[in-house]
């Protein structure tokens, strides 16, 4: 009797200690200085520099002490930015462009200045909407940082880069996609309520890509038709499915006369201007008008919207989470 009750307090010890280890390890963590690399497609557009902003405004809010820095992935846009860097007329000429745009940098070198600042844990948070080339491209970056193995242990640069995810979600067991899609459609009531009280159907104009499938989209329209039971609401998008020919077809079977057209994007920059909304033949709002649908625009990008900025707020938090942090 007395060899059981000593066999269980040597149980109960073990396990008082792993618990122990376990604490320490996750304080040792918490205590290593961290920082925030918002990854962002970026824009050229001043006035779409809103929907950035606002996001890495939250993101600060909700992360007091935590450095965070934007970083544009679009090689093409960053390269424009670095021509106005040149510009000695242009700071004078847009006061309302921090100089954090101005000077904006790619992920990689976002990342650099931090780990040489003595960052260990660096959090990468796409403002993405999907997991499509872009998110992938930057998981390949940050798959390439972890695998950096140094001689020695204390020289290695950092001791982890984390991924968040895009608002959509992505592959994976510990954040099932679906309940991401469920929460984006859950901020979204305003433009449903905008669309329903002008008697107009809601059409978000994303982005897409050609390279991944564009299954997520298709989820989140269904996500939110029932959510808001009776709402008209559809997706189309620049690239892949589905497109403006599907959409034309649902128009045409529900009869469909006014929508309200909304860019499904973080900014409303280019696409959400030219491609959406242009004056040009192609456009979306000039397809649709050709069609005798009469056209109602909001050219406000989804990262303007306080709900939506806290989406990358909770993945980042979520990343830090997963690691202890």
């Amino acid at each position: 009797m007395r060899l059981k009750k000593m066999s269980q307090n040597a149980v109960w010890l073990l396990v008082v200690l792993i618990m122990a280890l376990g604490a320490t390890s996750a304080q040792a963590a918490q205590a290593e200085k961290k920082a925030v690399v918002l990854a962002v497609f970026g824009t050229s557009h001043e006035s779409a520099l809103p929907g950035i902003l606002n996001i890495r405004d939250q993101v600060q809010k909700e992360l007091p002490g935590t450095p965070v820095r934007l970083a544009f992935t679009s090689n093409i846009i960053r390269r424009i930015w670095q021509k106005r860097r040149l510009d000695p007329t242009y700071a004078g000429q847009h006061p309302e462009v921090p100089a954090e745009i101005i000077n904006v940098k790619g992920p990689l070198a976002a990342i650099a200045d931090l780990q040489d600042e003595g960052h260990a844990y660096i959090v990468v948070q796409p403002t993405h909407i999907s997991s499509g080339e872009e998110f992938s491209d930057l998981a390949a970056y940050v798959q390439g940082l972890n695998s950096i193995k140094t001689v020695k242990k204390r020289n290695m640069p950092f001791k982890k880069i984390l991924l968040g995810r895009p608002a959509l979600g992505t592959h994976g067991i510990e954040h099932e996609y679906r309940h991401d899609i469920e929460q984006v459609a859950a901020i979204l009531a305003p433009d449903v309520e905008m669309a329903q009280k002008a008697g107009r159907a809601l059409v978000y104009f994303a982005h897409g890509n050609e390279h991944y499938s564009t299954g997520a989209y298709l989820e989140f329209e269904q996500a939110m038709r029932r959510r808001y039971l009776g709402a008209r609401i559809h997706v189309t998008m620049v690239e892949g499915f589905p497109d403006n020919a599907l959409l034309f077809d649902k128009l045409a079977v529900d009869k469909t006369k006014k929508v309200l057209l909304k860019p499904f994007m973080t900014v409303a920059g280019d696409h959400a201007k030219n491609d959406m909304a242009g004056p040009g033949p192609d456009s979306l709002k000039s397809l649709l008008e050709a069609r005798g649908i009469d056209v109602a625009v909001s050219l406000v990008g989804l990262g303007e919207s306080d709900g939506f900025a806290a989406i990358f707020v909770r993945h980042a938090r979520e990343a830090m989470a997963d690691e202890g942090i």
